[in-house]
């Protein structure tokens, strides 16, 4: 007997470039330095989107919104996680829960984590205590380390409700 849970996982990164914000799960943290990126480079959402999507067996974020796509120039990044929530629900599947970890020297996420996991509890449509994100640094190492940029990986569960038959 197989099981209707499925996990997927996902990682995304960006590089540092003159600014004075990054976005991290939807959230627009003031910083020395803004991200290289097509939409508005939330690494966090990214690796979300990517996770979410790779669990239903639907590829990844460059798939459904490619950096080549002028409709994607600066866009929120909100909008491509409440996207793969769609697909989902399309094809049965309820999100469990998910666990994102950012790793950079800086910004600091402490007094910015519980905008960020209500911001993704209310795009996935899920209790925020569902929802859980980290922050660890790379100890000064690698690019993380030089703070050239920052990077998040992300796991999340979800499940086939047993009413839908499987595509």
């Amino acid at each position: 007997m197989t099981t209707g849970l499925r996990i997927g996982q996902g990682y995304d990164v960006h590089a540092f470039q003159p600014g004075d914000y990054v976005t991290l799960g939807g959230v627009r943290i003031p910083h020395s330095q803004g991200v290289r990126a097509h939409s508005d480079g939330d690494v966090v959402l990214h690796a979300l989107c990517d996770a979410l999507l790779g669990a239903a067996g639907l590829g990844d974020i460059g798939m459904h919104f490619p950096d080549t796509d002028p409709r994607w120039k600066g866009a929120d990044s909100r909008k491509f996680v409440r996207h793969a929530r769609s697909l989902l629900e399309q094809r049965g599947y309820s999100i469990v829960n998910v666990d994102l970890t950012v790793l950079a020297e800086a910004p600091r996420l402490g007094k910015h984590r519980d905008v960020m996991r209500a911001n993704i509890g209310e795009d996935l449509g899920i209790d925020v205590e569902r929802v859980n994100i980290k922050a660890t640094t790379s100890e000064g190492l690698g690019f993380i380390g030089h703070r050239e940029g920052l990077a998040c990986h992300a796991i999340a569960l979800i499940e086939r409700s047993a009413a839908i038959t499987p595509a």
